[in-house]
């Protein structure tokens, strides 16, 4: 029987990448569909950001004259801004990928 230790040890490796690489699509690919199912409020976020509505709230809020316990992220003058920015990068890395794959 030949000596077969470097190929057993090259298929155990090439296993670990395989199932690296499953991993990795399978996580990538549920991320993805997260993603793309928030396509609507990611459009609905960058229209509402800015807009006369948004000054609204934002005056009213200063003002006092929302609840006190009402969650206001949108109301940050970054958080909307940060999520708008943090997608056109990712988008931009995605299409870099693809182009790459």
């Amino acid at each position: 029987m030949n000596d077969n230790k470097e190929q057993i040890a090259r298929i155990r490796k090439m296993e670990r990448r395989l199932d690296r690489a499953l991993a990795a699509v399978k996580r990538l690919s549920a991320a993805l569909d997260k993603y793309e199912a928030t396509k609507e409020d990611i459009d609905a976020l960058d229209e509402y950001y800015g807009s006369n509505e948004w000054r609204q709230d934002f005056e009213d809020d200063e003002a006092g004259l929302l609840p006190e316990g009402l969650k206001r992220g949108v109301l940050s003058e970054d958080g909307i801004w940060n999520m708008l920015s943090d997608c056109k990068e990712l988008n931009e890395r995605l299409k870099e990928l693809g182009e790459r794959f």
